[in-house]
């Protein structure tokens, strides 16, 4: 159970978040004058309005088709933008972003125990929630980790501002490292099909809204027998009226994971170009496909001693996280493993023209990052992660409705989230700057609005972090 000192902390962080009053005549406020780019892919409606009640969008449309209620609070945001909030669709909360996060990649237990950088990543959690929220990322999908999860879950739950959560618990995988191994593993490595369910079975019963399969393949491997057990995996999902996501980046697995009946594929094709028959079997199968196309570059960047940063890495992420990349330069050069000098460039062009292709054959994109492993930062990655999609050639807008709408998709919440349309929770951005023309400007955040309420991103990191006490990886 998480301990009573970081849910006190994250509930006097988040009330002394500055935010307007809602109306004690119904909540009903209006939003007027902005663009709205509403994450469907449909025209922007200019100088719009979008009508809110109780949390919920109510109308949307120009000022000639949605009039403004006599009653409704006016939030006058002309010369703005505003579009759904942001949705990474692959993140870990169990990880840091830091340099110890990994001791299966990078072994560096001797400096901080694992055990002390999981504790840490708890502690610091009420400042991780906010650093999202500053992000414009109103909603996340926790693909994996240890079984404190869903107490993640529902601490967001009783939380007035919180992103929008869908969880999966431990990783039922081909291989699971040694390395983190733990009490309340991330991972759990499974042989057979018997096993297989009753994994599932047991995560079913914390009310998981994914199943996640690490499928990872090693040379000599028995795919065959591999395969019997994930098929009965997704199978005991399935009965239990749950989706099941896939971890397969090379294309044979990615193909063999979807005939097994995958419904999310959370990275992309890596190294290889996807074929016709995959897209069409994408398609024909309703897969959403998750990008991470940053999250090997975050790696890169730390281990070669690189940390190049953006502006929102700077000014959202965890400045306790980004330290730690320095410690690197403080060991010997024996502490960096030995492939990282004979590794691939960071940025695959098969990958990004893999993307390219996905998005051409209409299959569902949702864009995720991976946050949390080293180099990813909680919050902000989001930003990088849709600065790679426009290199990989996907537009403006085709790039929000993945972060918006795609998003959605792959939490199993487009009823109620990721577009601005009516019915859906009053999750939204405003902006400074117009998305379409550049995606970086969707940086450029004025206000990120939370069931309706509109919150300044600088106040919301602030407070939370000042009053979050959240620690750092080496525990200092």
């Amino acid at each position: 159970m998480l301990k009573w000192g970081p849910r006190l902390a994250l509930a006097i962080a988040i009330a002394m978040v500055s935010a307007p009053t809602p109306r004690a005549d119904g909540s009903m406020v209006a939003i007027v004058g902005a663009t709205v780019i509403d994450g469907t892919g449909r025209a922007p409606i200019a100088n719009g309005v979008v009508v809110i009640a109780h949390g919920r969008i109510a109308a949307v449309g120009s000022p000639d088709r949605v009039p403004v209620p006599k009653t409704a609070e006016i939030i006058d945001v002309r010369g703005k933008w505003l579009i759904p909030g942001l949705i990474d669709a692959h993140i870990h909360f169990f990880q840091s972003a830091g340099l110890y996060t990994r001791p299966d990649v990078i072994d560096l237990r001797s400096i901080v125990p694992y055990a002390q950088e999981r504790a840490a990543n708890r502690t610091r959690l009420p400042a991780t929630l906010a650093r999202y929220l500053a992000s414009g990322v109103t909603g996340v999908v926790d693909v994996g980790g240890p079984l404190w999860n869903f107490e993640v879950r529902e601490q967001a739950r009783q939380m007035r501002f919180a992103p929008q959560m869908a969880v999966a618990g431990p990783l039922i995988a081909t291989y699971a490292p040694d390395e983190l191994n733990h009490e309340d593993p991330p991972i759990v490595r499974v042989t057979t099909a018997g096993a297989a369910r009753a994994e599932v079975r047991r995560q079913l019963a914390f009310g998981s809204d994914l199943i996640k399969i690490w499928f990872i393949r090693w040379r000599g491997q028995d795919l065959d027998g591999e395969l019997a057990w994930i098929r009965a995996a997704i199978d005991e999902a399935h009965r239990g009226g749950v989706r099941v996501a896939v971890h397969a980046t090379e294309l044979e697995t990615a193909r063999a994971a979807v005939h097994a009946g995958a419904d999310v594929l959370v990275h992309s094709v890596e190294r290889e170009p996807v074929d016709a028959a995959f897209l069409a079997l994408l398609r024909a199968k309703g897969v959403i496909y998750t990008t991470t196309l940053g999250v090997y570059e975050g790696y890169m960047k730390v281990l070669r001693q690189r940390p190049r940063m953006t502006d929102i890495d700077r000014r959202i992420g965890d400045a306790a996280v980004i330290d730690t990349f320095d410690d690197l330069a403080q060991l010997p050069e024996s502490a960096i493993p030995g492939w990282v000098a004979t590794a691939p460039p960071p940025i695959d062009p098969v990958t990004l023209a893999n993307l390219e292709r996905v998005q051409a054959a209409g299959i569902v994109i949702a864009a995720g990052t991976d946050a949390g492993n080293i180099g990813t930062l909680h919050g902000p990655a989001l930003h990088r992660e849709m600065e790679l999609m426009a290199e990989a050639g996907l537009t403006a807008s085709q790039i929000l409705t993945a972060a918006t709408r795609g998003g959605a998709q792959a939490m199993g919440r487009e009823a109620e989230l990721g577009t601005i349309e009516p019915g859906k929770r009053a999750d939204m951005v405003v902006l400074d700057a117009d998305p379409l023309a550049d995606i970086t400007n969707v940086r450029r955040i004025y206000r990120v609005m939370v069931g309706g309420i509109a919150l300044d991103p600088a106040t919301i990191l602030a407070k939370a972090t000042a009053h979050a006490s959240p620690g750092n990886s080496t525990g200092e």
